[in-house]
């Protein structure tokens, strides 16, 4: 995206619990189409064709969203001012988010960078005080590994002070950001919950493809940094974005992959790359195809020709790193939802589909805003609605968290059990809403878990999400969603609900996993 642009805009937030928030009307299961939940997503990945595989050979699908602010003068991903990182996590996976993009500057790698904005009142972040940016960036990785996520490091910047149009500055020179590349390759060698490395975000001009002038091709020097992480950790993919302009036809920054067709990434481990394109609206700038008559039925071409062929032709994967909107003007609203369909439901196509990680998990971009609202927990239904069609499963637990809540656990061999505690987020006298946290208090991995309560009073569920339920009488049951049944050992999974009157308080409820 044009960075002129986009701007994060950091205020913190007084607010530290974990409600899904009031008026949350929709639920936002995921629909797991073929793909294999619990199961697909083990190990290190591959690519086949136009799909991304697992270990086993099986297809996945990459559903996820950024969490930004390493890359910027914080060195440390944002609202950790107002939340816990792990309650941002077990509500990411909540809301069916299977994978997480972090973006990182290399002012990181620095020994004098130290991460600030972090509340540690109150028992909030426990474990990062005193760490560097990369040690908060382990357990980051840690915890969302436990909790079935994976992740994709993002380069996203030479230093903080803003995004660069090449790969390299007079002070961050190729051979450090080279030199940083394999660093991150060697740190997370062996943990397959980094999948892989982004390894710059949004060349632009005059950053060109294929023109042969290694001072400026990205093609060239996106070969030259991948074979450089893969010498290191040969099991990585590689997430190559495109640029601005080629050949004359220009687009967003770094969603030009039109040189692909004439001159693909080559690497010296095949089946290693993942194209990455970024597709944005009008909140972020104006382009031609916004005020085509023929809008929004011309965008299907307009990505087709940019970026969406390679995927149709069978040339490699297709990630859509970035895409995200305000969504306040109706052009906007037409363009996300033609994108959503564009990007291909998973109940249809499963894992057969593009891949893609929402712009983003903050509130605080502000051309896009996020989809938490600004108290850094409400969750934005609506924008978050139109994703559902293209959430997909989380993946199995990896890693374990230091000092966290021990080890993952694996199939057979334990004993599945879970409690689940239940907070009321609001409440107004004619209705409230609520949320209930899911945790595995057992020694093995959950496959699944049910929750049921009965209200002392006349109470009736409205609306319930990340969880299916029934009613009989004041009696409630509710049952995992698809997309978080999978529970890791002290990990955890949330659900929200609506209901009416209010006054209801907070019922006892109980948990069953198996």
């Amino acid at each position: 995206m044009f960075r002129s642009l986009r701007r994060a805009l950091c205020a913190a937030a007084a607010a530290l619990l974990l409600p899904l928030g009031a008026g949350a009307q929709t639920a936002h299961a995921a629909q797991p189409g073929t793909l294999r939940a619990a199961e697909a997503g083990a190990g290190y990945w591959h690519t086949s064709g136009r799909q991304i595989l697992d270990a086993a050979g099986q297809p996945v699908r990459v559903a996820g969203i950024n969490w930004f602010g390493f890359e910027t003068g914080n060195h440390v991903v944002h609202g950790l001012w107002s939340r816990d990182y792990k309650s941002m996590i077990d509500q990411m996976k909540s809301l069916g988010y299977n994978t997480l993009r972090i973006p990182y500057s290399d002012d990181i790698f620095k020994s004098s960078t130290v991460p600030d904005s972090i509340d540690f009142s109150g028992g909030k972040n426990a474990g990062l005080q005193g760490l560097s940016s990369l040690g908060v960036i382990d357990k980051i990785v840690a915890y969302a590994g436990q909790d079935g996520l994976k992740v994709i490091l993002d380069r996203h910047r030479p230093d903080s002070g803003g995004q660069s149009a090449l790969w390299y500055t007079a002070a961050v020179p190729e051979s450090t950001w080279i030199t940083n590349l394999k660093s991150l390759a060697a740190r997370y060698q062996g943990n397959p919950t980094v999948v892989g490395i982004d390894l710059h975000n949004e060349p632009h001009d005059p950053a060109c493809w294929g023109c042969g002038d290694t001072t400026r091709d990205w093609r060239l020097a996106a070969q030259r940094a991948g074979n450089a992480v893969l010498s290191v950790n040969p099991a990585l993919l590689i997430f190559v974005e495109g640029v601005q302009t080629f050949n004359g036809v220009s687009g967003w920054w770094g969603g030009n992959l039109m040189g692909v067709a004439q001159y693909p990434v080559q690497l010296d481990v095949a089946n290693r790359v993942v194209y990455s394109a970024h597709d944005y609206a009008t909140s972020v700038a104006q382009q031609s195809w916004f005020s085509d008559p023929a809008f929004p039925n011309n965008m299907p071409g307009i990505w087709d020709k940019y970026w969406g062929y390679i995927f149709k032709q069978n040339i490699a994967p297709v990630w859509v790193g970035e895409f995200g909107t305000t969504l306040q003007s109706a052009v906007d609203q037409k363009w996300l939802a033609a994108l959503v369909s564009y990007l291909r439901p998973t109940s249809t196509y499963g894992a057969d589909s593009f891949h893609w990680t929402f712009w983003s998990w903050n509130p605080n971009s502000g051309d896009t805003g996020g989809i938490l609202k600004d108290d850094w927990q409400t969750v934005d239904t609506v924008k978050d609605g139109y994703l559902a069609s293209v959430k997909a499963p989380g993946f199995p637990a990896g890693g374990s968290d230091p000092g966290g809540p021990g080890d993952p656990g694996g199939p057979g061999g334990g004993t599945a059990a879970c409690t689940a505690a239940y907070t009321v987020s609001s409440d107004w006298g004619g209705g409230f809403n609520a949320e209930v946290k899911v945790t595995n208090s057992g020694t093995t991995a959950l496959k699944s878990w049910k929750v049921t309560w009965t209200w002392p009073g006349s109470q009736k569920i409205t609306s319930m999400w990340n969880a299916a339920y029934t009613q009989s009488g004041a009696s409630v049951t509710a049952v995992n969603a698809d997309h978080n049944g999978a529970v890791a050992v002290g990990g955890s999974a949330s659900f929200g609900l609506g209901g009416a009157p209010g006054g209801a308080g907070v019922p006892s409820v109980s948990c069953t996993a198996t």
